[in-house]
């Protein structure tokens, strides 16, 4: 069971509320209008974010808003993998480029993991151990999810921006990053468009392969061939028939190769995974 059948949405209707109802319907979205979002619409979003769990207290995270339109076009370059000859040269011929909504989304956030307040406070703080970047992730993830949890049940959508970390160490540059703080991933936000690109949500893995009692349990082969089918059957009906990629296709491609190796350099340089 890869998508909620009938049975179970009325199981869960009985249980639902609002926010329960805007979570099942979350899906990325990715073209907006040109309404700008408000600047109360913002800051509560945003203060959604800072409510969130964090551990050890340390609030390892920070966000930067990025306004400027020069630095949107900088994080535009870095989500198409492109240096910016490269890209004015593509601008020149007129290409169409991926990630457009980096340019055009009315907020795009930066979500960092922080702990350079934490050497301002203790100088000689050990922040270079494993342990302290997991911290640190976790808050950004948890951080970030409620911002985008809360846009939604306002009516706002967003999509994250994980492209940005194609060259992680200028996406440092542009907002100029001091040492102990590294910029994990980006966010657009803003008014859904009716553009029918907005309609559509995956599949998600099911409960039975996700969840288990008391001890790990391992997906079977059965489960996995039948999410498959699900991914399958989700692209057909999405783009028509023909040769689409499947879940284990996706798989393949992006763990069958080194994982963006620059990464840890630019992390250890930032004082991050050391030891």
């Amino acid at each position: 069971m890869t998508k909620l059948t009938k049975e179970t949405q009325a199981e869960i209707s009985q249980v639902t509320n609002a926010t329960i109802k805007t979570m099942l319907e979350h899906r990325s979205v990715r073209d907006y209008t040109d309404e700008p979002i408000s600047v109360e619409m913002l800051e509560a979003v945003l203060e959604a974010g800072r409510a969130v769990s964090t551990s050890n207290y340390m609030q390892s995270v920070s966000v930067v808003r990025i306004t400027d339109r020069q630095q949107r076009i900088k994080f535009h370059q870095i989500s198409n993998g492109m240096s910016e000859e490269q890209y004015n040269e593509a601008i020149a011929e007129g290409k169409k480029l991926a990630h457009p909504y980096v340019l055009e989304a009315p907020e795009y956030l930066v979500f960092c993991m922080d702990t350079h307040r934490h050497s301002q406070i203790e100088p000689a703080a050990q922040l270079d151990w494993i342990e302290v970047l997991i911290i640190a992730a976790v808050d950004v993830a948890l951080y970030a999810q409620n911002v985008l949890a809360a846009a939604e049940s306002l009516g706002l959508g967003g999509v994250y921006i994980g492209s940005m970390r194609n060259d992680i160490e200028r996406a440092g540059e542009v907002i100029k990053a001091p040492k102990h703080v590294v910029p994990l991933f980006g966010m657009c936000l803003g008014h859904p468009s009716d553009s029918p690109k907005n309609d559509t949500t995956k599949p998600r893995l099911p409960l039975s392969v996700l969840v288990s009692e008391n001890q790990y349990q391992p997906a079977t082969e059965a489960q996995i061939e039948d999410f498959n089918q699900a991914v399958v059957d989700y692209y057909v009906e999405q783009r028509g028939e023909g040769t689409h990629p499947d879940w284990k296709d996706q798989v393949k491609k992006v763990f069958g190769a080194p994982v963006r190796p620059h990464v840890m350099d630019y992390l250890n340089k930032q004082g991050f995974a050391k030891r």
